[in-house]
């Protein structure tokens, strides 16, 4: 298994567990805001840099 199979293994572990233990609304807001919030914090040449790659992972 991949270190990013691994990774969203773990998100979607996470997710089901924030699903049963509270509101289904501050769970969305936790599994969203927590990714947002990260890119948030990047700086513009750390923001540039992994779309480039994202981009280019799209198109092997």
């Amino acid at each position: 298994m991949s270190k990013n199979a691994k990774v969203a293994a773990g998100g979607a572990v996470v997710g089901l567990i924030l699903l049963i233990w509270l509101p289904w609304w501050a769970a969305i807001l936790i599994v969203l805001g927590v990714p947002t919030a990260a890119y948030l914090t990047l700086d513009p040449a750390q923001r540039r840099r992994l779309r480039r790659v994202t981009r280019k992972e799209i198109g092997r």
